[in-house]
């Protein structure tokens, strides 16, 4: 296993981005074309059809939590954190978002989506964790 191997899933955290933001402007326009939004709706969009509402609150999710975990992953590159442990918790976070994009954009139920979104803030939370250990020992 190399350092390096943390990449892959900032790779694909910042692939589900671009993903989200290709959805939401296809959603916007979808709307412009049915006639359920107009154009202008969009410039200072305080009331936005669901359909690309759904899509716009998880492009702004995409800006919340994996912030911390983008910071965690390059600190713990950087420091050579990076093991089995590390990359394990990067993965799970990464396919947890993977998965709440999915349930917020698709069927919306909060009973799907929570816990999903629980399973990735712990990730996160424990790779904030295995990296303040692996700094710690470190400096013994």
């Amino acid at each position: 296993m190399t350092n390096t191997a943390i990449f892959w899933p900032m790779i694909i955290q910042a692939a589900l981005t671009f993903a989200v933001y290709v959805i939401m402007s296809r959603r916007r326009i979808q709307g412009v074309r049915q006639g359920t939004a107009k154009a202008a709706d969009y410039k200072v969009p305080t009331v936005e059809p669901e359909y690309s509402a759904t899509a716009v609150r998880n492009l702004s999710n995409q800006f919340e939590l994996p912030v911390l975990f983008f910071v965690v992953c390059l600190s713990l590159q950087m420091t050579a954190g990076v093991n089995y442990v590390a990359l394990l918790l990067a993965w799970v976070f990464v396919l947890s978002r993977l998965v709440h994009a999915y349930v917020h954009m698709g069927s919306n139920k909060l009973r799907l989506r929570r816990p999903v979104f629980i399973v990735g803030f712990l990730c996160c939370l424990l790779l904030w964790v295995w990296l303040a250990v692996h700094l710690l020992i470190g400096s013994l």
